[in-house]
């Protein structure tokens, strides 16, 4: 009797979560699976096995979540889970998409390096795989509060990657300056989002943006454009965008150089991916002046402070600044223009860039010594092959045709003259930028070709590891500047599910 009176009661009980909400954040699913396998393996392995052992199990775990997004595409599975805050569509498809192929190529780029600089390798590719956990889960989110969960998971394992070499003081120094002025720029953050709560009633974009719709002025308006700035503040800092950039080149110097390819590449795609949302799909009050102001701020800082930079890493971070300028050059365009123009702009950046600190992490030898523009003299005689790929990475990066960095500024500044009110001001800026740039990445290249080789600077042999992230990052920028028609349309597409 009491049995089925169990059995009854079980089948009124409603399924809380429909089996295909599981689906919809199954590739966070596949990487939290890895990294905690990796974590429960690391202690009870030898750390000479678990170097390579560990690796291998993250790849396979970050090629499993790769599959598993290509799953999570049918169209069957588009559409809101978990009570709306998760959202799956190809807006979401691109950003884990770009955000695991960075992992794929982290990983393959961490094998050599882990050995060379003898760091334990466990948590490190367990840290890797829960940041990335973080980063796709901030592309599917539609909820201000999750969103905020999301960054947090992805900020806690880049503070932490950021000290891994812990035997280096500037290491050190870069995580905790890294966690400290974070910290302070999540609090921002998560200050905006108690006011846009305020403001609207809700902390769903989508419930936002047709709240926004509503207003006529007065304290709710007032709010809004509160919130609005302090989430920026917090997602600014994310992206290295000037005014809140002061933390970047200290941080990446520090670094290991393939945690910086990491960090100066999938958490901005996922932070872009977040401020497209918000900015777009929320209907952000004073978006383009906004916009307008830090992107002109962002580019003309980050080009006139690379130019006096002798540090490689330094240099690059200075231009990481540079490049997130570029990309909001878009957001300040209409929507239909600019979010296409934002998307491709990322997946290229992230594939030149994630590309050129694999070069700069193999080239740097223990202890990373070997990080200034003089260490790279005659790197053209000494390594033809690994000169020549760092020069495609360096010539994208200026925005030379049959490279992505060509077309991703291309279509930035299309957006921004298209539409009724052209921003010819900021394409302006933004062009004159390009060309401030091209003198500080020319410089890298006249270095390895036009000075003669340094003896103490030798180069180590391409192992396989880095060899296939290097051509995965080559093949990716070669195509998005030969071929860049598919993906943006379908960025085009993704866009459409914004709107």
């Amino acid at each position: 009797m009491m049995s089925a009176l169990t059995a009854a009661s079980m089948q009124t009980i409603p399924n809380l979560i429909p089996n295909g909400d599981y689906v919809r954040i199954l590739p966070e699913i596949v990487l939290s699976i890895f990294g905690m396998i990796i974590m429960l393996l690391d202690p009870v392995m030898s750390e000479r096995r678990s170097q390579r052992a560990l690796g291998v199990i993250a790849l396979l775990g970050a090629i499993a979540a790769l599959a598993a997004t290509f799953y999570q595409a049918q169209q069957q599975f588009w559409g809101l889970g978990f009570w709306g805050m998760v959202k799956v569509d190809p807006f979401s498809i691109f950003f884990h998409v770009v955000v695991i192929a960075v992992t794929i190529v982290v990983i393959l780029s961490s094998y050599e390096y882990m050995e060379v600089q003898q760091i334990r390798a466990g948590e490190y590719y367990g840290l890797i795989l829960f940041g990335a956990v973080g980063m796709a889960l901030m592309s599917s989110a539609v909820e201000l509060v999750l969103i905020f969960i999301a960054l947090e998971i992805s900020s806690i394992a880049t503070y932490v990657l950021a000290g891994f070499r812990r035997r280096a003081a500037i290491s050190s120094e870069a995580s905790v300056k890294y966690f400290l002025l974070g910290s302070f720029a999540t609090a921002f953050f998560l200050y905006g989002v108690a006011m846009m709560f305020g403001a609207t009633g809700s902390t769903s974009i989508a419930t936002i943006g047709a709240a926004m719709g509503l207003f006529n002025g007065g304290g709710g308006l007032l709010l809004a454009y509160l919130g609005v700035g302090l989430m920026f503040v917090g997602l600014g800092f994310k992206v290295a965008a000037a005014p809140f950039h002061i933390w970047t080149p200290d941080v990446y110097e520090g670094a290991p150089s393939p945690v910086v390819g990491f960090m100066s590449t999938a958490p901005k795609a996922a932070v872009f991916a977040v401020l497209i949302r918000v900015m777009f799909q929320a209907h952000a009050p004073g978006r383009v002046w906004l916009m307008w102001v830090v992107a002109a701020l962002s580019m003309s800082i980050g080009n006139i402070a690379a130019l006096v930079q002798d540090n490689i890493k330094r240099l690059l971070a200075y231009s990481s600044i540079a490049h997130a300028g570029y990309v909001l050059v878009a957001f300040a365009a209409l929507p239909a223009n600019g979010i296409p123009a934002a998307m491709f702009y990322t997946a290229s950046y992230a594939a030149m860039n994630v590309g050129a600190f694999a070069v700069v992490g193999h080239f740097a030898g223990r202890g990373e010594r070997y990080v200034a523009l003089e260490d790279y003299s005659g790197l053209g005689r000494r390594s033809p092959l690994l000169a020549g790929v760092l020069t495609i990475f360096l010539l994208s990066l200026i925005g030379i045709p049959i490279t992505g960095g060509f077309f991703a500024k291309f279509y930035v500044f299309s957006a921004a003259m298209q539409g009724p009110h052209p921003l010819i001001g900021l394409t302006v800026i933004g062009v004159v930028n390009s060309a401030i740039a091209a003198y500080y990445y020319l410089r890298i290249i006249v270095f390895m070709y036009m000075r003669e080789p340094r003896d103490q600077a030798r180069v180590p042999r391409v192992t396989p590891g880095l060899g296939i992230a290097l051509a995965i990052s080559l093949a990716a920028t070669i195509y998005l500047g030969v071929l860049p028609g598919q993906v943006l349309d379908y960025a085009g597409r993704a866009a459409a599910f914004l709107h």
